[in-house]
Parts: structure tokens; C-alpha cells; sequence
């Protein structure tokens, strides 16, 4: 008898570990709109969002990626950060990287890093950076760039990670013009220090939309405020001024994923 509910057990378990990696899988291209507060221009910019790909687990191939990709044509390209922690795992981004460069945004490629990049150290975490770079991205450590659309200065805002004091936000801001400004961050609890610093919009990852929601994010309460608030994925407001947290490509730790499914996001941003 002990036996045979063992073995239901395990049938059990085996079914939901089996479901949980599946959904690792089922990966859809979110829409987001996004009306900014500065006054209407009559001009939108699309934004191709991506986030957390840890490519120590990762569910989507670039060949897939690139089919999920084959009928989008954004503005430009916002990596937020965690793309890997391994240094075996830097030659893996290239086919990735790849697909982004083929998509030739008219604005260009920007990415800033996570805690897990951090996690490579000196000669490693260069490497990286300068792979990024070599295809085509501008890597952003709380420095920013401007560029001009419609004669309207377009401000893409990289603030370094939070999760690890790695912010500066004087510095992130000191070039930045008049105009519309869109920050890219990896972890999203820098906008809880945000109060003197103007934001039209706000793109971050980190919490993988908690990856495991039973039915909140519990495991997540020590990575800050938000968590604890229940804020851990999708569209939120602070100050008036909204941001968006994905829910990420990869996964860590374990490969799998309960209540919460891998992110693309395309972001319509009027200005």
C-alpha cells in the first residue's frame, strides 16, 4: 500500500515538475501602450523589450526567437540586464545578439546589466560588455544618450543595477536634456528613490514575475520593496509616471516556472 501511493506521488510530482519546465516554453509577445505626459507630439516610438535571458536557462533557441521576432520592427531595442552569470556562457549570446543586430532598429540597441553580469568579474565581465558592444549595443552604466525624433530629444537613461549599490542616479541624469526620457534598469526598486528625478517611462526585469507565484511572490520578500508589495511583473505607476517590470526570458535556478510564463514585450510609447 505504502508503495503504491509512493508511486502516485511521484507520478504526481513528476507531472508538475513536467508542466512547470513546459512552461518555460510558452513564451508570447506582450503589447503594451504607453501615453507619456509630455504634450502629445502626434509621434510614437516602439520599443522591443527584453529582459533576464539567463542563457544558463533559457527555453527559446535564437532560431525561435528570431520567429517570434520576424514581424515586429521597433524603434529601437531595450535590453535590461541579466544576460548571464557564467563565463562559459558569454559565446552563447552571440546568435542572440545576432537576431537583435539583424532587426536594425533606426534607434539603435541599448542594454544595461543585472546582478547576475555582475557576478563575472574583471577581464570576464568585459568580455561581455564588449561583445555587446560589437553587435551593435550601447551599454549604459548610469550614463545616458540622446537622440531626436520629430525634433522631439528622445533621452534613453541607463541607470546600473540597484540590487547590487551599483546606481547612481546624478550621474545617470546629469546629461540629460529637455525632452521625453525613457530609463532602462534591471532592478525596478530604483524607482522607489526616484522622487527627484523626472520619468516618462520605465523598463525593468530582475524578478522574473517571481517565477514561482504561490500565489505571491514569498521567496522574493528580501529583494526589496516591491516584492513585498506584490509588485513583481507588468504595468505600475509611481509618481504618475509609469514603468514596466518583465517577467524575463530565462529562468534561474531550476528551469521551470508556476504562474508566471517568459516575456517579449513590445512597448507603443506616444509622445
Amino acid at each position: 500500500m505504502i508503495y503504491i501511493i509512493s508511486t502516485i506521488l511521484l507520478i504526481i510530482i513528476s507531472y508538475f515538475i513536467y508542466k512547470a519546465n513546459q512552461n518555460t516554453k510558452d513564451i508570447k509577445i506582450n503589447k503594451v501602450q504607453i501615453t507619456t505626459k509630455q504634450p502629445a507630439k502626434q509621434s510614437n516610438i516602439s520599443i522591443l523589450h527584453l529582459s533576464d535571458l539567463h542563457l544558463e536557462n533559457i527555453s527559446i533557441s535564437p532560431l525561435e526567437l528570431a520567429a517570434k521576432l520576424q514581424n515586429e520592427k521597433p524603434d529601437l531595442i531595450a535590453l535590461t540586464g541579466d544576460f548571464l552569470d557564467r563565463k562559459r556562457s558569454i559565446p552563447k549570446l552571440v546568435p542572440y545578439l545576432e537576431v537583435l543586430q539583424a532587426m536594425q532598429p533606426k534607434y539603435g540597441i541599448y542594454a544595461v546589466l543585472g546582478n547576475h553580469d555582475y557576478v563575472l568579474r574583471d577581464k570576464n565581465l568585459l568580455r561581455l560588455k564588449d561583445l555587446l558592444i560589437q553587435y551593435g549595443c550601447i551599454v549604459m552604466q548610469n550614463t545616458s544618450e540622446t537622440f531626436y525624433m520629430n525634433n522631439q530629444a528622445i533621452n534613453i537613461i541607463g541607470i546600473d543595477d540597484y540590487s547590487t549599490n551599483r546606481s547612481d542616479l546624478p550621474k545617470s541624469f546629469q546629461d540629460v536634456k529637455d525632452g521625453i526620457n525613457i530609463v532602462l534598469t534591471h532592478d525596478p526598486n530604483v524607482v522607489l528613490e526616484m522622487d527627484e528625478y523626472r520619468f516618462d517611462y520605465l523598463l525593468a526585469g530582475h524578478f522574473h514575475g517571481g517565477q514561482i507565484l504561490y500565489p505571491k511572490a514569498y521567496h522574493l520578500v528580501k529583494m526589496g520593496k516591491l516584492p513585498r508589495l506584490n509588485v513583481v511583473k507588468g504595468l505600475h505607476m509611481h509618481n504618475d509616471s509609469p514603468f514596466y517590470i518583465s517577467e524575463g526570458l530565462g529562468q534561474t535556478g531550476v528551469n521551470i516556472r508556476v504562474g508566471s510564463r517568459p516575456e517579449i514585450t513590445m512597448h507603443d510609447v506616444a509622445i
